[in-house]
């Protein structure tokens, strides 16, 4: 294979590394690029491309990472991952592991990590390089990288569920949820939720105030139920889709264009956290992307009887 069918070949990998390091699709694009034009550059060719092509694309991710936890600490309001519709790496074999890895909740604990503590974690536990890999990739050794991932299991496993839903629970439970919500159901959605549940909303001070925190089954429950109807009123809809391998939708208005995602997390057989990421930013990859402070404003009209 020349240059070009060994970069096609891996690139798959690349992104699905980089995205799971940075939580962005555009760096995350913006790295596979840069580690295409370093390998294509590179005067020598080297014994194995995937394991150039993933040091490179590691490495990169590491110092935009570095960056990036800049720039998120003054995030205006809750920071989530972009949006992704679909994993472009595929492995038979580590499918739960691939999937469990790229969901909202995840990459939220993987923002607790240092950028090497994320990158040894993503490489060994999801992607199973082994450990003479890893250390060439982040540049340490290997008796630091297992430190490194010892740490890193640590700050994961604190955070992780006890109790996780199989995909036929999550999937049969997200059918009954868009239902309810569609119909603006209170008592259907009520019966969805747990006691607990939160309603998250990241709109980067980019879209109005639609997705505050809200708290408890009846609060958020009594928000979807009323919104929804004000919303179809103004001709938004939504799809249903998988988001980050969990159970989620895309709100579009009258025109198609993206308003805004919703993801949700269902454990126990409930729905523990809806997250919706409302900033124009974080939705350009996935579409044409909706004047959200237009929605906004005729939804007011409406509510207000003036539409």
């Amino acid at each position: 294979m020349d240059k070009v069918e060994e970069f096609e070949e891996w690139r798959p990998l690349l992104f699905s590394i980089a995205y799971r390091i940075l939580g962005s699709v555009s760096e995350a694009e913006d790295a596979v690029q840069e580690a295409w034009l370093r390998f294509d550059g590179s005067p020598t060719v080297p014994a194995s491309a995937r394991a150039f092509l993933s040091t490179t694309v590691t490495r990169i991710a590491i110092d935009v990472l570095r960056s990036a936890r800049v720039r998120r600490e003054e995030y205006v309001g809750p920071w989530f991952p972009e949006p992704l519709l679909n994993d472009p790496y595929q492995d038979p074999e580590r499918s739960a592991e691939l999937s469990d890895s790229v969901s909202m909740a995840a990459l939220l604990l993987l923002e607790r990590l240092s950028p090497l503590e994320r990158s040894v974690f993503v490489l060994r536990e999801v992607f199973a390089f082994g450990f003479a890999d890893i250390a060439a990739a982040v540049g340490r050794s290997e008796s630091a990288c297992r430190q490194l991932l010892v740490r890193a299991r640590r700050h994961m496993a604190a955070g992780r569920p006890r109790f996780a839903a199989d995909r036929r629970e999550r999937q049969e439970l997200a059918t009954r949820f868009f239902d309810a919500l569609r119909g603006g159901d209170v008592a259907g959605l009520r019966d969805l939720l747990a006691a607990d549940v939160q309603m998250v909303g990241d709109g980067g001070g980019k879209a109005p105030q639609l997705a505050r925190a809200v708290a408890g089954a009846d609060n958020v429950a009594r928000l979807l139920g009323s919104v929804m109807p004000l919303l179809a009123r103004v001709e938004v809809t939504f799809e249903p889709r998988e988001l980050n391998g969990q159970p989620g939708a895309i709100f579009r208005d009258r025109d198609g264009r993206v308003l805004n995602t919703l993801a949700l997390d269902v454990r126990d057989g409930q729905v523990q956290a809806i997250r919706s990421v409302v900033n124009p930013d974080k939705l350009a990859h996935l579409g044409p992307v909706a004047d959200v402070w237009a929605i906004d404003d005729q939804v007011r009209r409406v509510r207000r009887g003036r539409a």
